[in-house]
Parts: C-alpha cells; sequence; structure tokens
C-alpha cells in the first residue's frame, strides 16, 4: 500500500507504516543527542581544561592556606564525543517491496533511534541517493517515510556507496564509526569495492541469507562482518544486536 498508485493512499500508508515501524525499534535507550558534550568532572594528571569558576573556592582556600592546590581539589571540563555514528547503505537495484521495502524500514529505524543525530542513511544502485546527511536534521518518521517509498532500478554500484558512506562519516568525531551495508554486495557495475571497504573503520554487512556469497567474498577481502538475514525481523535482530 505505500507503493499504491494513488499518491494519497501511498502517503497516508507510508505514515502508519512508519508510526508501526519505529514503534517496533524502540526498545532499551536510545543515545544522547548532539554532536558531544562538555563533560564536568575532578581532574587528573591526564590533562582537560581547569574549570576556574567551578575551582574558584578551592583556589582561595588553598591562597589563604599558602599552600598550592591539590590536582583532585580542582575542576576540569572535556569534550565527550558522541558514542557511535552510523551510515546505513540500502541497495535499491533489484525490486524494492515487500520484505526488502520492511527490512530497509527496520533498519533506518534503528540508526535513528540509537544514534539520534549521528546517523545518515543512503540508497544506491549505480548512483547514491541521500535519505538523511549525517549533519543533516530529520525527523526518525520522514526517514521512513522515504526509505518506504523507495523504487528499485539500476545496477549495483558497491564501490560508489562506500565511498558515500565514508564521505558522510568523516564529518564526524564520533568515537565508533559504522557503515552498515544492506545488500547482496554483488557487484554488478563500477570499481571492485574492496580497496573502498578497507578504508572504512567499521562495516557490516546484512546479507540474504539465500544469497550471501558475494557479501562473504566482499567481506573476507576486507576484514568486514557479515550477518545472514531471512526477513525483516532478522534485520531487526541482527542490528539492535551489532548498534549497542
Amino acid at each position: 500500500m505505500a507503493q499504491a498508485t494513488d499518491a494519497e493512499l501511498a502517503r497516508l500508508s507510508r505514515r502508519l507504516a512508519g508510526r508501526l515501524v519505529l514503534d517496533l525499534t524502540r526498545t532499551g535507550r536510545a543515545r544522547s543527542r548532539g554532536v558531544g558534550k562538555l563533560v564536568r568532572s575532578t581532574a587528573t594528571l591526564d590533562g582537560g581544561d581547569i574549570d576556574f569558576d567551578d575551582s574558584l573556592d578551592r583556589l582561595t582556600t588553598a591562597r589563604a592556606e599558602r599552600r598550592p592546590p591539590a590536582v583532585d581539589e580542582l575542576f576540569t571540563t572535556t569534550w565527550q564525543k558522541p558514542r557511535t555514528a552510523i551510515c546505513l547503505l540500502v541497495d535499491r537495484s533489484g525490486s524494492m517491496s515487500g520484505e526488502r521495502l520492511a527490512s530497509a524500514a527496520l533498519a533506518a529505524a534503528v540508526c535513528s533511534w540509537r544514534a539520534p543525530t549521528q546517523f545518515a542513511v543512503l540508497a544506491f544502485g549505480d548512483k547514491v541517493v541521500s535519505i538523511k546527511e549525517l549533519d543533516e536534521q530529520k525527523s526518525p518518521e520522514s526517514v521512513v517515510a522515504e526509505v518506504l517509498a523507495l523504487r528499485g532500478h539500476g545496477t549495483t554500484d558497491v564501490a560508489l556507496a562506500l565511498r558515500a558512506a565514508k564521505l558522510q562519516l568523516d564529518r564526524s568525531q564520533a568515537a565508533r564509526k559504522l557503515t552498515i551495508l544492506l545488500s547482496d554486495a554483488e557487484v554488478t557495475t563500477g570499481a571492485d569495492p574492496v580497496p573502498v571497504a578497507r578504508g572504512l573503520d567499521e562495516l557490516t554487512i546484512l546479507a540474504p541469507e539465500d544469497e550471501p556469497q558475494h557479501a562473504r567474498a566482499l567481506a573476507a577481502g576486507c576484514g568486514a562482518r557479515v550477518a545472514e538475514v531471512g526477513g525483516p525481523f532478522s534485520v531487526l535482530d541482527a542490528l539492535q544486536a551489532l548498534v549497542q
């Protein structure tokens, strides 16, 4: 129904489906929002910027006692990076309907819930289409709805998709940069994806369990992980375990 010929019916169907998809993925705590935050803590010899405002009373006391302040009497502020940034690559080169569409929507919803403002979603065939840029502000409902509106066509350029993912994740200061490739990884056009994949921090391929050989070959060449999935709910389970 999300791809019905009646435009209004399709829009309403995507909206309803998007709500259901997001409800399915909202288990556990969402990750912190933003690109990072300042954290206040007791000073150590490991570094950090002295917070003079918070340390002023203790500095004054030490001066009155004519002694240097102890390190643990002071406070510092440090910039804490977000934990995880994610780029989801959705292969749209074949038919985008039924289970494939549901799997892609669930994958996008998991990313939006686990890394709320540090995720990107790109669809690819022989070209890459941005559904959400890493630093773009877009609601999870909108992202899922756009995934549900995808139409399948074109050949499969995996190397192009992986390069696009790297460009997205290079913008992030996250401690972990994860690329998730939702595809059978069969290359039908473009360059060899293995050298590009080796340049990624972390790559996981979610491959259909009935055709995993191309994904296994790519993973073997670059040290990626492969999860073989049999449908939307196995995609959901795999991602829930992966994106902690």
